[in-house]
């Protein structure tokens, strides 16, 4: 039988994607582990591998097409023996047998269905946890005609996606049937609508008599559109402001960065406030945590998201156990991270997890501004400028200061105020301390 490749869900939030461009074409032979296509996420372009062996019968959807929803058949793989009038027998059988159920008695009818679903492959089936579990449409027919339940399977094909050959051998005893479901009055409870503004009809009316440029979202902007509106009305924010003087820290910069010449690096500023709230991190781990809906999670590493500014949006790639690493791994990762987000060649475990993310508009020139937080994290750190100003010193002396504004957006339900302040405070003192960062 035929097996259908289905659109892959890359990443745990995907709900469609474009297929970018095909790396195989009709006729060609293909082993499991082998690149397929590359396929565009709301992330990142990331190529699709096959799971099973065969030759590619059928391309279902033409490279370039956008807004494939996940699941959807986008080629077919003939296994040994079959041609390509095994796709279109295929194909006949299932449109007559949808064709004849209309006349048929509803037992029938049923009994059709169920041939039917075991024939085009039975869904991707979800764990106890909900999660997609990942298998291949042969394996899932296989599944499906033996009654084994896969959430008791462990794949063995690329990324842990279970494959005909783990599930052959199996009986419906073999594997483990999944948990009960949860009672209702267990499942969560359903989420109050958010507040939208006025629709794009509405909008587009107020300026029907004015001149203006349509520009179509892509799978980035809507992303960043829905989680920014969902962060900004659900998590309770506060803010903490603080001048952190640079100067030592500048000084200390320039000596380091004459002493790595010979080895190619260069640090940056970013690089010594990466590792600065990594260590704060550490010294407050109280704060080193993120909300997890009904609990707090408590990091043990300081895993720090960065925002990268990229065309038509942005990346929070993450750092992790960055309060382990040198200065000079973490500029030289920082600067891999960077590239490859800007051309969008992220792996989502790249870019999610962390605690806690820094945002720097310094280079910019802007002085200071508010960020928000990126969910689950339990804050987010914006970095301003580093202005030349005047400073009162200990000795009550006026003197002018190389100063820089911070402000550490908290959530709330995760941080406290005097707990933040007291990260803040690390921070500051990591920052204006620098060598102590070495120690």
């Amino acid at each position: 039988m035929p097996i259908e490749i289905l659109m892959p869900a890359l990443s745990p939030t995907m709900e469609e994607g474009t297929l970018a461009k095909w790396l195989v074409k009709e006729g060609d032979t293909v082993s499991s582990g082998d690149l397929l296509a590359e396929i565009e996420t709301d992330k990142a372009t990331m190529e699709f591998e096959a799971v099973d062996e065969g030759v590619i019968g059928k391309i279902m959807v033409a490279e370039g097409s956008e807004g494939v929803k996940v699941n959807t058949v986008i080629a077919v793989l003939l296994e040994e023996g079959e041609s390509a009038d095994d796709i279109s027998a295929s194909k006949a059988s299932l449109d007559a047998a949808g064709a004849d159920a209309k006349d048929e008695p509803k037992a029938t009818q049923a009994s059709d269905a169920k041939t039917s679903e075991v024939a085009a492959a039975p869904p991707a089936p979800k764990g106890e946890d909900g999660k997609r579990i990942f298998a291949s449409p042969l394996a899932r027919r296989i599944a499906a005609d033996k009654g084994v339940d896969l959430a008791g399977v462990k794949g063995s094909g690329p990324h842990g996606r279970i494959v005909k050959a783990d599930v052959e051998g199996l009986s419906a005893s073999d594997a483990p049937k999944a948990a009960a479901s949860k009672p209702a009055e267990a499942a969560e409870a359903p989420k109050a609508a958010m507040a939208s503004g006025a629709s794009a009809s509405a909008v587009a009316k107020m300026y029907e008599d004015r001149e203006y440029e349509e520009v179509k979202l892509d799978g980035m902007r809507k992303t960043i559109a829905a989680r920014l509106t969902e962060a900004k009305q659900t998590v309770p924010h506060f803010y903490l402001r603080r001048d952190i003087q640079l100067d030592a820290l500048l000084a200390f910069r320039g000596t380091l960065n004459k002493q790595l010449e010979g080895r190619g690096v260069k640090l940056s500023v970013n690089d010594f406030i990466i590792k600065a709230c990594a260590i704060a991190l550490q010294q407050v781990p109280d704060a080193n945590a993120v909300w997890a809906g009904d609990r707090i999670l408590k990091l043990t590493p300081s895993d720090v998201a960065v925002a990268v500014a990229i065309e038509g949006g942005l990346f929070t790639p993450v750092l992790k156990d960055a309060h382990h690493k040198s200065l000079s791994a973490l500029s030289s990762e920082m600067k891999d991270l960077a590239g490859r987000a800007r051309d969008r060649k992220l792996a989502p475990h790249e870019y999610q997890g962390g605690s806690f993310a820094v945002s720097n508009l310094g280079m910019f020139g802007i002085d200071n501004f508010d960020a928000v937080i990126n969910p689950p994290h339990g804050a987010i750190l914006a970095v301003g400028a580093g202005i030349k100003k005047p400073v009162v010193g200990k000795d009550g002396e006026l003197a002018v200061a190389t100063v820089m504004s911070v402000t550490l957006s908290v959530d709330h339900r995760v941080i406290d105020g005097a707990l933040g302040a007291e990260l803040l405070n690390a921070i500051k003192d990591n920052l204006e301390n620098p060598m102590a960062m070495l120690a």
